[in-house]
């Protein structure tokens, strides 16, 4: 049985340890099980799951994850939470916990040895500052992945799941999208928390498209111009790119692509959907 999951559990395990949160690390760690019961449900873990999960912390999550699994790998950064996810997860047979960053860890090779390299299903409690490019290495290194469930900021999750005018469209909107089609599960107030953070959260489950929803010859050159259609979202699409340091094209080039598209000149990057986005990087692919 989980012994983790409420405020007085989470604070007698830091005061047996003398823990001190890092804001560098941005920790904050659950304390409420009925979110943690929401995280389980989103993410259909079952008895025959293996799961990968990024920043255990004290291994709240992790005990749920190991009651509901076949198996647990959980990747933690921090060497101070080492002893304590000793303590906390002894009970379990089921759980390996690697110490170290999971942008330097090799996920296919988890995958292959623990799930047969059958696509696994990750759960994550992400530190707000580091989501995004968690996210964007998992997606462009083609891990083997059935689905991502993640804590994020409120405002990430809406993010994801933008539509083309919206003000919270962006780079990350199209990415998540192509690779993986965004469910939002619940939102977490700040006080379901220890330390309690500035903002609101939710839970979010990404799952993995098996192909993506347009065909692009150029993947990478279609992202490289998705980036910069969004870092100067108020210019139209012809100024963007042109003065994009990711790109390499002249004006009359950009022009004559985004005719080709069907588009008009005028446009801005933030009202053009992703099979747009496609169709034009194909015609500057050209």
């Amino acid at each position: 049985m989980p012994t983790l999951g409420t405020a007085q559990a989470t604070i007698d395990i830091l005061q047996k340890y003398g823990f001190h949160f890092s804001k560098k690390l941005g920790q904050n760690f659950l304390i409420d099980p009925h979110v943690i019961g929401k995280i389980i449900a989103a993410a259909g873990v079952g008895e025959d799951d293996f799961v990968l999960e990024i920043g255990p912390g004290i291994g709240t999550l992790t005990q749920y994850l190991c009651e509901a699994a076949r198996e647990v790998t959980a990747v933690e950064l921090d060497d101070d939470l080492l002893p304590i996810l000793a303590d906390t997860l002894s009970a379990y047979d089921n759980v390996t916990v690697i110490h170290g960053d999971i942008l330097k860890q090799d996920i296919g090779a988890i995958a292959a040895e623990k799930n047969g390299g059958k696509p696994i299903k990750i759960v994550a409690n992400l530190p707000y500052y580091i989501t995004t490019p968690i996210i964007m290495s998992l997606f462009e290194s083609h891990v083997p992945m059935e689905s991502l469930t993640l804590m994020v900021q409120k405002e990430v999750a809406a993010r994801m799941a933008a539509g083309p005018g919206s003000k919270d469209y962006g780079s990350l909107s199209l990415a998540v999208q192509y690779y993986s089609e965004p469910y939002l599960a619940a939102n977490v107030p700040q006080n379901c928390f220890i330390p309690r953070p500035n903002v609101d959260s939710a839970v979010v489950r990404l799952t993995c498209r098996q192909e993506p929803p347009v065909a692009v010859k150029d993947e990478a050159l279609m992202f490289a111009i998705i980036r910069a259609s969004f870092e100067q979202r108020r210019k139209t699409l012809v100024n963007s790119l042109t003065n994009s340091a990711r790109l390499s094209f002249d004006k009359e080039t950009v022009r004559a692509a985004i005719a080709a598209a069907g588009l008009p000149e005028t446009i801005r990057g933030e009202a053009l959907t992703l099979p747009q986005f496609a169709v034009l990087a194909d015609c500057l692919h050209q």
